[in-house]
């Protein structure tokens, strides 16, 4: 060592000293380093016990009939109705697998397989050097590195595509569990049949098919190797979008073969000159039948259920559910048939529509369709999506039940005037600007009159109202706490499965069910995980009495009202039509929204038709609310056959009216309470007219 050098270190030594000492002291006296050891053993520990748990809970017992197993949906009388399915291909056993293709992967992918317990030490260190280069160049991932062929397996079954370290420290200790349930050709099974090999294929046996025609058995070496080398990059080697860089990564599959002594040099020298030929005889299987229904499903399972769509879409579930396939398939059948809806747009633009049609005793959604068109994958679902304002069908709810909760009866007088209410003046019209002067409960609800309807709820009080839809577990805010209440003015709006269950409650004797999907779950080891299929109870909302009276008058809708074009032949349906005005349109009739509900006591369907924007070129005509009818009596007529047919136990208000007749067993005290409210409410609509009579002339002089 030169003079140089040895001064520069003793005056290091010299400067460094005292700190040097200083810090042997103070360490001595807090023994800082074995602290140091205690903390980073101690995570160490924390952080082997944690990826333990997490491989212990994966349940990796299960992976081999998870991925097995597709994933299908049950309907209602537990007939299989279909199949979800994402990175899932047909699954064969490895004795149904050409042995040219295990060669081809494992010479490429990982020679080391068999003499190794999930990962490769050599890989792992190639790793984690990798991940100090990139912590070094501030970069929050890692290049790859060393993956077996099982932690391949792992991150595709378990995890997702993230390049972290923690990933990477999971995907270790998943894969070591796995190496414990399974043999490696179990493990090389599924890792065969879960591999993705471009062009939506999924496994070996449906890569042969798409790229060369034959089954997985027959394929010949040259054509495994074309396969194998897909794998590090499906898109950019595959033998139809690419076959340039697939037949040169082919020949560099076939070098590796010879290396790992699999097949000659000679061998691979003439299978490097021959063609790849691509036949592809594949043929996608179809099994989502019903899109929004099996989109529906989906959903529920992940928002009500907490499942993931990779888990519903890739673990071979059996999901039971309430649909019922007729129905579902003559509701799809009614949505395409264009002659059943509006004209297009000036521009082209379809008229939207949405129809549900749910059991009212159990809630179970039989059939749901939620647009015209083409179907997108998870796409909106106006049916259970959708927020829109529904017109007079939310008087049933707001106005008519609460009335006579509070002891008005079906044919009680109402005031039908044009009247201005509140510091606001709120003044409701009837659709044709005509006024009868009083007119009988049940005609203002089957002709769809907006000015008895908000004259009743102003009598009851708005507060009723209120708590009346809120009972109907519509969703409604404070700031919906006013008369337009009664002409389904909300703030947020409400979708058709919404209101259909609502309905629910009329045809089910004033029990109030909530729409859903999912009976049971079982996952691919026959284990239940989610089980709905004890009978719902739903919640009484009102006495059967009133929901008898309720029915007694929209049966009026379809025999003499606003629903009469809609109604089915041969059947008897009760409910209610609804309309919204479109606004800054320029017409007087034009409507945004068009609504039918209507039901039996076995079904409630629930059916809306509109724009998705509504504006001056994109409105629907003829505020009456009568344009649905035509889809609406089709499906009603297409879907009742399959119900048990049960017959109302009540007659249309007006016949029973006519007759004389209360037709739900009142006894003369309830006739004479009607009259008296009835008395009452006239005589105090007098004492208001004379007092807003006094405030005009007093404001006047």
């Amino acid at each position: 060592m030169n003079n140089n050098s040895s001064g520069f270190f003793h005056k290091l030594k010299a400067k460094l000293g005292p700190a040097h000492k200083k810090w042997r002291r103070v360490n001595k006296k807090f023994h800082i380093l074995k602290w140091l050891t205690v903390m980073v053993l101690a995570f160490g520990l924390c952080l082997s016990g944690y990826l333990t748990y997490v491989a212990k809970t994966a349940h990796v017992q299960n992976l081999e009939s998870s991925l097995s197993k597709t994933t299908e949906i049950f309907d209602v009388s537990n007939q299989k109705a279909g199949e979800l399915y994402a990175q899932k291909g047909t699954y064969v056993k490895l004795n149904k697998i050409s042995s040219n293709i295990p060669k081809a992967v494992l010479s490429t992918e990982d020679r080391n397989f068999y003499h190794e317990h999930g990962f490769s030490v050599k890989g792992i260190a190639r790793a984690f050097l990798l991940l100090l280069k990139n912590k070094l160049l501030h970069r929050d991932y890692i290049s790859g590195g060393g993956s077996t062929l099982t932690q391949q397996l792992v991150k595709n079954a378990y995890l997702s595509q993230e390049q972290s370290f923690s990933r990477k420290l999971k995907e270790l200790f998943l894969s070591i569990q796995v190496e414990n349930v399974y043999s490696k050709n179990e493990i090389l099974t599924m890792y065969l049949n879960n591999a993705y090999f471009g062009n939506g294929v999924w496994g070996v046996q449906d890569a042969s098919q798409k790229y060369f025609g034959e089954n997985a058995s027959q394929l010949s070496v040259p054509d495994a190797a074309v396969l194998a080398g897909m794998l590090t990059s499906p898109s950019a080697y595959n033998p139809i979008d690419h076959p340039k860089a697939a037949r040169e990564r082919r020949n560099m599959v076939l070098q590796l073969m010879v290396e790992n002594k699999k097949i000659t040099q000679s061998q691979a020298n003439y299978y490097k000159s021959t063609p790849i030929t691509v036949n592809d005889t594949y043929v996608r299987k179809d099994g989502y039948k019903y899109p929004y229904y099996f989109d529906a499903v989906i959903n529920e399972a992940i928002s009500k259920y907490g499942l993931t769509e990779s888990q519903i879409m890739n673990k071979g579930y059996r999901i039971y559910t309430n649909l019922n396939q007729n129905q579902q398939a003559s509701m799809q059948q009614n949505f395409d048939n264009n002659t059943l809806f509006p004209a297009n747009a000036a521009d082209g633009t379809e008229v939207q529509a949405a129809s549900i049609a749910v059991s009212p005793t159990t809630g179970g959604v039989n059939a749901v369709v939620g647009g015209r068109g083409q179907h997108v994958f998870r796409g909106f679902n106006r049916a259970n999506q959708i927020k829109r304002q529904p017109g007079s069908t939310m008087k049933p709810l707001a106005v008519y039940t609460p009335a006579l909760q509070s002891g008005y009866k079906f044919d009680s007088n109402l005031v039908d005037k044009k009247k201005s209410y509140g510091l606001n003046h709120y003044t409701p019209k009837n659709y044709n600007n005509q006024y009868l002067g009083s007119v009988p409960m049940y005609q203002a609800l089957a002709q769809s009159m907006n000015a008895p309807a908000v004259w009743l709820l102003n009598q009851i009080g708005v507060d009723k109202g209120y708590d009346s839809v809120k009972n109907f577990n519509i969703p409604v805010s404070k700031s919906d706490k006013n008369l337009a209440l009664a002409l389904g003015g909300l703030s947020s709006g409400v979708s058709p499965q919404q209101m259909a269950g609502a309905y629910t409650a009329f045809a089910n004797g004033g029990k109030v069910m909530k729409p859903f999907y999912i009976r049971k779950i079982v996952d691919s080891t026959g284990k239940v995980v989610v089980d709905n299929t004890e009978k719902q109870s739903g919640r009484q909302i009102m006495s059967s009495r009133v929901a008898k009276q309720m029915t007694s008058m929209m049966l009026g809708v379809f025999n003499s009202g606003t629903g009469t074009d809609a109604k089915p032949y041969g059947y008897s349906v009760a409910g209610k039509t609804g309309s919204t005005e479109a606004d800054n349109t320029g017409s007087s009739d034009a409507t945004k929204d068009k609504w039918i509900i209507g039901y039996t006591p076995d079904l409630v369907v629930a059916t809306w038709e509109g724009f998705d924007s509504t504006n001056s070129a994109h409105h629907l005509e003829n505020l009456s609310g009568t344009g649905v009818g035509a889809l609406f009596r089709n499906e009603m007529q297409t879907m009742l056959p399959y119900t048990k047919n049960t017959s109302f136990d009540t007659e249309d208000a007006e016949t029973m009216a006519k007759g004389n007749n209360q037709g739900s067993g009142d006894s003369i005290w309830s006739t004479i309470q009607d009259k008296a409210n009835e008395v009452g409410s006239q005589f105090e609509e007098k004492a208001k007219d004379f007092i807003d009579d006094a405030k005009s002339w007093l404001g006047g002089n």
